[in-house]
């Protein structure tokens, strides 16, 4: 219950383990410390700001528009005694008010579920949120700019992820920076959303009979569709990716970041273990 692909350190890695390190890479990248307040926009289940906040010792607020997502986030958090520290709430980040609030925005999984006609609004909100010198971590699947229609995407944007659109990556590059953000680094880990769907679609396959009771046999092939053509393309097509990027709101001209590439993602506030 991760949002988002994994980050395997080897391809036989198992879920669980390169699913955290995803996590902590994530919290490295947008060098969360100690007392920083963090907003996590699509928040899923609540896994990141979980993490976050044992971690990094940061004040983490999700938002999800979905109430399922919310009510077990909460319970997690409550479970792991983070309710003073994490907070989620069920809030259409349209509707965030608050210019200026956090030091770091993170969003993963979310932008391509928008597609192109709202990335304006979600990466200007975004900056309006960020306080000068912070970071935004945006993670989302891109396409090819020459990419032509894939088999069977039209039925899955349309039964599976209503309305999503994936967006080259020079496009939201290009969006961002209007919105008034500096490209920082771009990283394309399709390789890990490979070894990821190989994972989910095992398992999926694994309970198959609970799913079918669960959903029903119409729903289950749809996503057993889904899952098998989303791993064919991650495998096999060249124009299918999925990209982290770190976008910085620069303090007048200076971002903040260190002076070498290899110090970006050695994040100066883990509080506890990490990988």
């Amino acid at each position: 219950m991760v949002y988002s692909c994994a980050y395997f350190a080897s391809p036989d890695e198992d879920l669980e383990t390169a699913q955290e390190r995803k996590l902590d890479y994530i919290c490295r990248k947008l060098r969360l410390q100690l007392g920083e307040r963090l907003l996590d926009i699509g928040c899923g289940w609540g896994a990141l700001i979980i993490y976050a906040a044992q971690r990094y010792g940061v004040q983490a607020d999700g938002i999800t528009i979905s109430e399922q997502q919310a009510k077990l986030a909460r319970e997690r958090i409550k479970q792991a005694r983070l309710e003073e520290s994490c907070h989620v709430d069920i809030c259409d980040y349209r509707d965030l008010n608050g210019r200026e609030s956090y030091d770091k925005v993170v969003s993963v999984g979310m932008a391509e579920h928008l597609g192109k006609a709202f990335l304006p609004i979600y990466f200007k909100k975004a900056w309006e949120l960020l306080r000068p010198g912070g970071i935004f971590v945006n993670q989302g699947i891109n396409t090819h700019a020459t990419a032509r229609t894939l088999l069977g995407r039209e039925f899955v944007y349309r039964y599976v992820h209503p309305d999503g659109e994936a967006v080259p990556i020079g496009t939201t590059l290009q969006i961002a920076e209007l919105a008034g953000f500096q490209v920082r680094d771009v990283e394309n880990v399709k390789e890990h959303y490979a070894l990821t769907l190989r994972h989910w679609l095992q398992r999926f396959e694994e309970r198959a009979n609970e799913a079918r009771r669960l959903v029903g046999e119409l729903v289950y092939r749809s996503w057993r569709v889904y899952l098998a053509m989303a791993l064919h393309e991650f495998l096999e097509v060249q124009t299918v990716h999925e990209s982290q990027t770190v976008l910085g709101k620069c303090q007048h001209g200076r971002s903040g970041l260190p002076l070498m590439r290899e110090g970006w993602n050695t994040a100066p506030g883990a509080t506890g273990e990490s990988r």
